[in-house]
């Protein structure tokens, strides 16, 4: 093998693992914006228990959590 088809396929296994990195990314973003949608989901009880507050921080939380990890995911891939 010559050094410079040995450098191709370092290359293209270091694409493979970014994509999939990035797909990895997508899908925790993804699961982290369902626990949200859940956590959004059960909101009507904790106004009524008097703690939106707390609801309202792990909602928001679990989106920007979700988002940022998508963006990050995002990006590797389209690297």
């Amino acid at each position: 093998m010559s050094v410079k088809t040995m450098t191709s396929e370092a290359t293209s296994s270091n694409n493979e693992d970014r994509r999939e990195t990035g797909l990895s990314l997508i899908v925790i973003g993804a699961m982290l914006w369902c626990f949200d949608a859940f956590v959004f989901f059960f909101l009507p009880a904790g106004i009524k228990l008097g703690q939106q507050k707390g609801f309202t921080i792990l909602t928001g939380t679990a989106f920007l959590m979700g988002a940022v990890v998508m963006a990050i995911g995002l990006y590797l891939r389209k690297k």
